[in-house]
């Protein structure tokens, strides 16, 4: 049976959003429920989704906008302003997602689906959070989450590695709600995925394909790497959706996770401390060659 999912996503800023969807998009292995929003412009994320699913002539899988801010609403936006390049074009304003809130549509596929639905969650944990808040059964009735986000600091390649990671730091509130759910929860974070980076020779072969959506793939990673100044960037948020396809790329263990809140220079921050009577279960390595072969077959195709 296929796995059924709902990606939670920030699409827009880096262009591994945008490939994590393509590749759920292209596997067989999963069934896309729904993909909501969250961050920033939810709705311009939004838009920037439908113009995937229409690139690839999809047009059955419900897109919902979610909550902008973070959930206490104390911490600035994190904007890169190319949000929308090299994608969207005027006549794609007239896009729109679904008429639900992505919080409601959140709690409403995984109440019709008890214990069947993976939240595969890509950005900033405020819609995740939100849902729970607003309707604590979908604890008990969800099936797990997939995550990218936190950072372990415990394994072999701490000392290269900063304390906090973008989705946690974003809005930390929300995902302390998350991790003390009691939802079972793997956490793919930055410990593994600056392990899998991409480079010119892997956008050589996307733009080799030559379609529209390879097209616009190109256009996203170059515009994205002219913002790193770069000639690579790490496919973080595909190597949590692979987790779902592929779980034997990584290895785990059993941890818990502390969020915290406060601080000026640890807000956002994941201790992680080996236990193994955890919910949470933390990837601390990856085959980073079998994962991006996989990627890019998939992407390619």
């Amino acid at each position: 049976m296929k796995k059924k999912i709902i990606i939670d996503t920030d699409i827009g800023s880096d262009v591994d959003d945008a490939i994590a969807l393509v590749l759920a998009l292209k596997s067989p292995e999963l069934k896309v429920e729904g993909i909501t929003t969250v961050y920033g412009d939810s709705m311009l994320r939004a838009q920037i989704v439908l113009k995937l699913l229409e690139l690839m002539d999809i047009d059955n899988i419900p897109v919902a906008a979610g909550i902008d801010k973070p959930l206490l609403r104390e911490r600035e936006i994190w904007w890169t302003g190319h949000e929308g390049k090299g994608i969207l074009t005027d006549e794609d304003k007239n896009l729109k997602p679904i008429d639900k809130h992505a919080v409601d549509f959140l709690i409403e596929k995984i109440m019709e689906n008890p214990g069947e639905i993976t939240l595969v969650t890509i950005g900033p944990l405020t819609n995740i959070a939100a849902a729970i808040i607003k309707e604590p059964k979908i604890i008990e009735n969800v099936k797990e989450i997939v995550m990218m986000g936190g950072v372990a600091r415990i394994f072999d390649n701490a000392p290269e590695i900063r304390y906090i990671e973008h989705n946690i730091h974003c809005d930390s509130e929300a995902a302390l709600v998350v991790f003390n759910s009691n939802i079972p929860i793997t956490m793919v974070g930055l410990d593994v995925t600056l392990k899998v980076p991409i480079n010119r020779t892997h956008l050589q072969r996307i733009k080799n394909v030559g379609t529209n959506l390879t097209d616009t793939l190109v256009r996203l990673i170059e515009i994205w790497w002219g913002f790193l100044k770069s000639d690579s960037s790490c496919m973080h948020d595909p190597l949590a959706l692979s987790y779902c396809i592929h779980p034997e790329f990584l290895k785990t263990v059993n941890c818990k996770v502390i969020v915290e809140t406060h601080g000026k220079y640890t807000d956002g921050q994941t201790i992680v401390i080996p236990d193994k009577n955890s919910n949470v279960k933390v990837a601390y390595d990856v085959d980073n060659e079998k994962f991006v072969e996989f990627l890019m077959e998939r992407i390619c195709s």
